[in-house]
């Protein structure tokens, strides 16, 4: 027995399958995780080796040179790249998108251990990094103070963190910024010379008198007990009052007579503003695979209670929540999913009229969505934009199949049979034209799975949604609709006259549906028939006008009107600012032009919430802090902006003032002014010009030549230089000589030097169970200056001091920069933001009006990376997906009417369907992405779903023995309404999405626009190529294989002789 005849004798068994079905996908839905992306590893892997002493040249010879040889064998490589820094080495591998990080891990591991042989003997182990979501921070929180600001570590720490550390799902908790307490003894070097006394002698005394030593066990007749020496400080002031020494005359020296003791906060090296307040910032990170909206919510609400705790003039703000942007998003496609549904049903209702069977189409729609969430739950994937997107592109089509199966019903209905028996023959017709139809759906979609890159993780997820809910409508309307029909629909009251003919009994009783929507269709099938009468008799004109059209419509793309952009940028209301100085420039001077520039900010732009500033870098960072840009010369600032609806400036916009500010500052070097869109795309879409060669002052002289070539281009902003300016350094030389006659030796001076410059550490005060450094350093106004350095004592062995003056020579030089390569070369890069023009066009406009003005030598080369490389790598693999797309897209059609003819004339609709996105495009003034590019793809199974249903029905009537002209004429009158029906309900399903203006909306509107476009266009002049081509390539094939066939039967012309009487 049949699927759809079981469905139909067995409607309480098919209803309860339906409702077993709805209540998983309900469970489903409810456990699903809310993400922005799917879950998805960065596929870089860092290999980080010091090597102790050794510059950077040194290192890029002796240790990044190797370990890139060892390296570039690693399974799915893309890229390597590699910085050679004083003392470090760090190579970044790129791999592909998508590939098995953990696999990738243990080869680079296996590798790095076969090159630690061929490592300088200093070399330190090789340590491997691999980047994952979980190190990303989701949110981040800016907490000031006043008052009690010098105590905010120790707040933060032993009451914030605490708390928030019991929240499930959370990752790492940092923090940027805290002002940490620090002793200082600060030591006047006058007065250590008058005495004879060496700062180490201090250094000992302050750490001698800071012990809490066991000291052995006292036995007793009944008891024992362990003994125990306490020392330790309770309070910083104790230290001045300790001897150091004593004079020859019997005078004895306290710290006091010599320093001064000061228990303050840090010096400053970090600074950390909010709103021009003190402040400290807290990143949170989260554990792979939580549920970032619910981790974010639970910190907010975490913190509000945290508050009501601290100290009135500690106040938390936030900085930015990457919750509030996915919940957003979220928020708007779910908008797009409800509206595509209402649109849907509202199109349904228009061309059928009555409200059964709209209702029996409108339960395809969410029982196909919820299978989609059975399906997330069963990948281990979340809800997120890419797997809402794929519903609003299905929700059109979901429905098609319902359509047909309903619509052939309905027809077998209104002649007058039983709503049970017109289910049942009425299915059996068109049930396996309806699995064809889904198969080339599926053809389109699956193929989507296997792309690589980043596309492939954006549209694997996609693929397999479409696919599944495309099916399960597939499912649904050969078994459910079937039943439902035989259920809800109505027999027709008819009978049969004295003549024989069927006479409907409620002819007379029309509704105003009748009088008004069902003419205005039947006046719209009459013209169609008529016009397409006259096309067929005109089919040379008619395609002259067709074809003339498409060509037409390709104008704008050869004229240049269609640019091309990797990823659409979003406007989330926040902005990264990056400002460069002066190489060598002090913080205390940095931190100037970072109030001016805040408060010029604020002055132009009033609808700035908050703007967080950090400045300097931390000495004592985490290994965090050598893939971080910070130095005492730069400026990062994170500017929050309102809701893009509770603004009247884009971002854009105001991205743009701010650059026009920072450009009239003589003290600025460089600046970037990026759009924090949290995509997959990163910060921006940049175009990178790499230039390639050995020499540092060839490859920096080119860089600048392009910076000022590319700057002087109309859409080009924030051109910056990716090799640092070289770095000014004091070189002491020691003399060797002279030293070792002395006693001394260069590390030893070494030693001195740093104790009485960044100071001695001489242990801890501990206080209320934290730990203080204390640390014994000279005067900042002994150690300021070149001849304060010559003017350093160094003990030597004898007991006595010289003068540093004596033993070394000090001097000025510039540090060489950071060696940057890229696949195993010297690389030096310039990067672009396109400003009011495209990624593709600001790349021509480099590749023509720049690299030709470069005079390169023998060895030396240029080549446009970055994100555009990354576009065209992705519209290559589209290029090539489609063309696989469309292969089994014919495959399929071929099989299906038994015919390599048949096919070829849907397949001229796709053309038409291109126009339609080229016109769509050029009118909105869109540029196409990675995300239209999808739309282009996908059309091709749209549109030609068309072809189908038109040739399938020619095929029909003329099985049925109609003429060529009259078949077709009678098929497209006959399947004008359901080729209008599907078509208006995906287009009405994608308006949603085009004319969003949520967030996150410019990510997804391409596709939104590419698919209208191109199905409006390919709809309306499909219903006029297709029958047309029909004609023209039927006729001749027809009468030859008709005549062929005719030869062969003989017998026909035999003439029978009549038998005699």
């Amino acid at each position: 027995m049949s699927i759809y005849k079981s469905a139909i004798e067995k409607p309480v068994t098919t209803v309860l399958i339906f409702v077993a079905v709805i209540v998983i996908g309900v469970y489903s839905f409810i456990k699903l995780p809310v993400d922005q992306f799917p879950e998805m590893d960065p596929p870089y892997i860092t290999v980080m080796t010091t090597y102790p002493g050794a510059s950077a040249s040194e290192m890029e010879t002796n240790v990044t040179k190797i370990m890139e040889n060892a390296l570039t064998s690693v399974d799915h490589l893309k890229h390597i790249t590699s910085q050679s820094k004083d003392n470090i080495s760090v190579v970044t591998l790129e791999l592909e998108w998508g590939s098995n990080m953990d696999e990738a891990v243990n080869d680079v591991r296996s590798f790095v251990d076969m090159a630690a042989n061929n490592l300088p003997d200093n070399c330190a182990k090789p340590v491997i990094f691999k980047l994952s979501t979980s190190s990303m921070p989701i949110c981040q929180y800016s907490i000031t103070a006043d008052e009690t600001y010098a105590g905010l570590d120790k707040i933060l720490n032993d009451e914030v963190v605490p708390q928030l550390n019991h929240i499930d799902g959370i990752g790492n908790i940092s923090l940027s910024g805290a002002p940490d307490r620090y002793v200082y003894v600060n030591i006047d070097q006058e007065k250590l010379d008058a005495y004879g006394i060496t700062l180490e002698q201090v250094g000992q005394v302050v750490q001698a008198n800071n012990l809490n030593l066991s000291s052995g066990t006292i036995k007793m007749p009944q008891e024992q007990y362990q003994m125990q020496v306490r020392s330790e400080y309770i309070e910083s002031s104790e230290i001045a009052n300790l001897m150091v020494a004593m004079t020859p005359q019997g005078q004895q020296v306290f710290i006091r007579d010599i320093a001064t003791i000061k228990d303050t906060i840090k010096d400053l090296s970090l600074d950390e503003k909010t709103n021009g307040r003190e402040a400290v910032r807290l990143i949170i990170a989260k554990q792979t695979g939580a549920n970032t909206v619910q981790v974010c919510r639970d910190v907010r609400k975490e913190l509000a209670q945290i508050q009501k705790q601290l100290p009135t003039d500690v106040k938390i703000e936030k900085i930015y929540d990457s919750s509030e942007n996915i919940q957003n998003s979220i928020n708007s496609l779910e908008e797009s999913v409800l509206y595509a549904l209402l649109f849907v049903v509202l199109v349904v209702l228009f061309f059928l009229g009555k409200w059964r069977a709209t209702l029996i189409i409108g339960i395809t729609i969410p029982i196909a969505l919820i299978v989609a969430f059975i399906y997330l739950g069963v990948a281990d994937s979340s809800l997120n934009i890419i797997s809402l997107c794929s519903l609003t592109i299905a929700i059109g089509m979901v429905v098609d199949d319902a359509i047909v199966v309903l619509e052939n019903i309905t027809r077998h209905v209104e002649r007058g049979e039983d709503p049970h028996d017109a289910a049942i023959y009425a299915t059996n017709e068109v049930w396996v034209s309806v699995i064809a139809t889904t198969l080339v759906l599926v053809a389109v979609f699956v193929p989507l799975t296997m792309l690589n890159g980043m596309a492939g993780i954006m549209f694997h997820e996609l693929g397999w949604i479409v696919t599944v809910v495309c099916c399960t409508s597939t499912a649904v309307a050969i078994s459910l609709t079937p039943m439902l029909c035989s259920k809800l629909l109505k027999a027709r009251k008819v009978h049969v006259d004295e003549n024989g003919d069927l006479v409907d009994d409620e002819a007379d009783k029309k509704s105003l549906y009748d009088r008004t929507v069902v003419r205005m269709l039947d006046i719209i099938d009459e013209y169609y028939a008529k016009s397409l009468g006259w096309c067929l008799k005109h089919k040379a004109i008619t395609l002259f006008i067709l074809f003339a059209l498409f060509a037409a419509s390709l104008t704008p793309m050869f004229m240049g009107k269609i640019g091309t952009d990797f990823m659409q940028q979003q406007d989330n209301g926040r902005l990264s600012v990056t400002v460069k100085l002066q190489r060598g420039t002090r913080i205390e001077e940095t931190l100037k032009t970072a109030r001016r520039l805040e408060a010029r900010f604020v002055e132009l732009v009033p609808e700035i919430q908050l703007i967080n500033t950090s400045a300097g870098s931390n000495d004592d960072a985490s290994i965090a802090a050598l893939f971080s840009s910070t130095m005492n010369n730069k400026i990062s600032m994170t500017v929050r902006l309102p809701k893009k609806w509770e603004r009247d400036r884009d971002i854009w916009t105001i991205a743009e003032i701010l650059r026009k500010e920072m450009a009239t500052y003589p003290e600025i070097n460089e600046f970037q002014c990026n759009i924090s869109s949290g995509g997959p795309g990163g910060n921006g879409n940049t175009v990178d010009l790499e230039i390639y060669g050995y020499d540092f002052d060839k490859t920096s002289q080119l860089a600048e030549q392009c910076r000022q070539l590319i700057s002087a281009l109309p859409g080009s902003r924030d051109v910056n230089i990716s090799r640092e300016d070289d770095r000014p350094d004091i070189k002491i030389t020691v003399d060797k000589e002279k030293a070792s006659r002395l006693g001394l030796s260069s590390a030893t001076i070494s030693t001195y030097l740093r104790n009485r410059v960044a100071g001695m550490a001489c242990g801890y005060l501990k206080d209320d169970g934290s730990e203080y450094d204390i640390v014994v350093r000279l005067e900042e106004e002994d150690r300021n200056s070149i001849s304060d350095v010559l003017n350093l004592s160094i003990p030597t062995a004898t007991g006595k001091t010289v003068k540093l003056s004596e033993v070394a020579t000090v001097g000025e030089y510039w540090a060489p920069p950071t060696i940057e390569r890229k696949a195993r070369q010297r690389i030096v890069t310039v990067k672009a933001t396109p400003y009011n023009t495209t990624l593709g066009e600001l790349a021509k406009a480099i590749e023509t009006e720049v690299v030709p003005q470069l005079d390169l030598p023998v060895g030396y080369s240029t080549h446009i990376g970055g994100n555009y490389e990354t576009q065209q790598d992705t519209f290559r693999d589209m290029i090539l997906l489609a063309a696989m797309i469309i292969l089994l897209v014919y495959i399929v059609m071929a099989s299906q009417f038994e015919s390599l003819r048949m096919p070829g004339i849907i397949m001229f609709t796709i053309p038409f369907a291109l126009s339609g996105v080229i016109i769509a495009l050029w009118i909105t003034g869109r540029s196409l992405d990675m995300i239209g590019a999808l739309g282009l793809v996908l059309l091709v199974g749209i549109v030609v779903k068309n072809g189908i249903v038109l040739v399938d029905y020619i095929n029909l009537m003329r099985e049925r023995g109609y003429e060529l002209n009259q078949a077709i004429q009678m098929s497209g009158r006959s399947r004008i309404r359901p080729v209008l029906m599907t078509a208006f309900t995906t287009i009405l399903g994608m308006i949603p999405m085009a004319v969003s203006s949520g967030e996150g909306a410019e990510m997804w509107q391409p596709l939104g626009i590419v698919v209208i476009g191109g199905l409006t266009v390919s709809t309306f002049l499909t219903l006029y190529v297709v029958p047309v081509l029909y004609g023209v390539m039927s006729r001749h094939g027809d009468r030859d294989k008709k005549e062929a066939l005719r030869k062969k039967f003989i017998f026909m012309d035999i003439k029978v002789k009549k038998e005699e009487k």
